[in-house]
């Protein structure tokens, strides 16, 4: 049995449906199919409901039991993929209040254990001064003080011992002036002083350091469950665990490059006296 790509659709509620007409097909229950991948009938349940996304292992177990050919597990793995991969335009965040968008990054940050951020052009939010912060927003539409206050609320993560942070940061991120150059300095300073946090590492990546990899795009990595990419309209969000284990991969290419401790505090300190 082949289905076209485009008939599948790429919605969530498109591979659900997929996925259990499938089961229909083979002859299986949701009980039998659930034995036979090892898991609840409920979560079956829950999948071809659409209540839950299936991740890539779940859709395979699923296919490889209903039997599906090989033709038809790449076309509705591809599917699976899509329906992991979720789109956030920025104007959407505009629409709804970017303060929101805070309290959605906080929860991610909350629920994480381990924080990797690749930061090739501008510092985050989490190691920003206020008057960077407020800065960075000027190209936002409306009041963007509650979204300062929600950025500068969210940095007390940084003090939580239960969690790790790794920042990548390349010399043009941290010396790009968002700000005049007093306040440039001063914005230095702090990435200095969190360095010495026990929990916070801040590895520099300065010009003129060999790599062949491009830095394409800032990204951040929630364990290795999420990993979230951000462009000038918008963000992907990837949970697909291949995708993450690629910008894992990346991220490791990048950490061997990086200076990190006294390395890295002499440059900030170098870089700082420049706008001094």
């Amino acid at each position: 049995m082949t289905l076209d790509a485009e008939q599948l659709g790429q919605s969530k509620a498109d591979l659900a449906e997929t996925l259990r007409t499938l089961r229909k097909r083979a002859g299986l229950s949701q009980v039998r199919l659930a034995k036979r991948c090892n898991v609840s009938q409920s979560k079956i349940s829950k999948i071809e409901t659409g209540e839950i996304t299936p991740s890539l292992v779940d859709v395979e177990l699923i296919l490889r039991a209903a039997g599906a050919s090989e033709q038809l597990v790449a076309e509705v793995t591809a599917l699976a993929r899509l329906a992991n991969t979720e789109w956030q335009p920025i104007r959407s965040s505009w629409r709804r209040g970017l303060e929101k968008r805070q309290a959605e990054l906080a929860g991610l940050e909350a629920e994480a254990r381990e924080l990797r951020y690749f930061l090739p052009a501008m510092i985050t939010g989490l190691l920003a001064t206020p008057e960077y912060i407020r800065a960075s927003l000027e190209y936002s539409p409306g009041d963007i003080s509650k979204t300062v206050a929600r950025k500068l609320e969210r940095q007390t993560v940084l003090y939580d011992a239960t969690k790790s942070f790794t920042f990548l940061l390349t010399e043009q991120a941290i010396r790009w002036a968002v700000v005049p150059p007093p306040a440039m300095a001063v914005q230095i300073d702090r990435l200095a002083s969190l360095s010495h946090l026990p929990n916070v590492r801040i590895g520099l990546i300065s010009m003129g350091t060999a790599i062949s990899r491009g830095p394409m795009n800032t990204f951040t990595i929630y364990d290795d469950r999420l990993t979230t990419v951000e462009t000038f309209t918008g963000r992907t969000v990837f949970r697909d665990s291949r995708d993450i284990t690629e910008h894992l991969n990346v991220f490791k290419q990048y950490e061997r490059k990086a200076q990190f401790g006294d390395a890295a505090r002499a440059l900030l300190q170098e870089w700082a006296s420049l706008y001094r």
